[in-house]
């Protein structure tokens, strides 16, 4: 029997992925990972049903590298906020853990330039859905069409739980291809944010049982003598896709760290190709 990946979350006990990811491993009899009992936490909470773990703060970083990173290896999994992405991965790479970032936000540019300066790979991406992530690469293949869209004019709307407070990373990469394609005069400022689940229950139609997890976007285009419009629309309600996604992920992962492959960033894109 070949050994099980050992994983570390970070982002409990009061992270939503991070909660619904530890439940899906520990729900999965079968599965070749093993979710340890350590557990690095960002907030000020330290009381949780998943009374399981022992919970490492930012201000226990030492014992948590004496006590666990001397003595096991294991991947963590990033699902924090958005300010901890840097200090979290500086951490990761100076201590030489391989892990996967599912947090938005933080320096991107600084955050793959960290992980391509140590001696580990990580997984590193926005949107953690395997089927989001195909849409995207079918924009990111789109790019080649310099132009097509010369003339369009753009509005973006994407909705996610009130606990999320930055814009979507998903909905800045779309935008990004569509300017490449010649959409001009759309600042990422001009990105409609909703998080009020009042207006996500009018506007949207977002079910009552989704309002706490779900991702909607809509992208619509029209030509500015309004005889073409084009209108991109891609919803998910709870965090059940995300979490395939991370798994894959971690399991790709676990796999590059075997092969030595270090100083590396992947995408989500990689992972789906193995």
């Amino acid at each position: 029997m070949s050994k099980k990946i050992n994983v570390v979350m970070a982002g409990l006990p009061s992270g939503k992925m991070a909660t619904a990811i530890t439940e899906a491993i520990l729900e999965d009899d079968s599965s070749d990972m093993t979710l340890m009992i350590h557990a690095l936490t960002y907030g000020k909470c330290k009381t949780s049903p998943l009374d399981m773990f022992d919970y490492y703060s930012v201000a226990d970083r030492e014992s948590f590298v004496e006590g666990v990173v001397k003595n096991y290896k294991f991947i963590v999994v990033d699902f924090t906020v958005p300010d901890a992405v840097n200090k979290n991965a500086e951490f990761y790479c100076k201590h030489d853990i391989p892990f996967v970032m599912g947090t938005t936000g933080g320096d991107r540019e600084r955050l793959y330039e960290t992980v391509q300066s140590s001696n580990i790979p990580a997984v590193i991406a926005v949107n953690m859905s395997p089927q989001i992530v195909v849409f995207q690469a079918m924009m990111k293949f789109a790019e080649q069409f310099v132009g097509v869209l010369d003339d369009f004019d753009l509005s973006v709307i994407e909705s996610h739980q009130q606990a999320k407070k930055d814009t979507s990373g998903t909905a800045k990469a779309v935008v990004g291809s569509l300017q490449k394609m010649g959409v001009e005069d759309f600042d990422l400022r001009d990105i409609v944010k909703i998080r009020n689940p009042r207006q996500q229950r009018t506007l949207l139609s977002v079910p009552d049982e989704h309002l706490g997890g779900h991702g909607y976007h809509q992208y619509n285009l029209m030509s500015c003598g309004g005889d073409v419009d084009l209108h991109f629309t891609h919803n998910v309600r709870g965090r059940n896709t995300y979490v395939d996604g991370t798994l894959r992920a971690i399991k790709f992962l676990h796999k590059k760290v075997q092969e030595g492959r270090n100083g590396v960033v992947y995408s989500m894109e990689d992972v789906l190709r193995g």
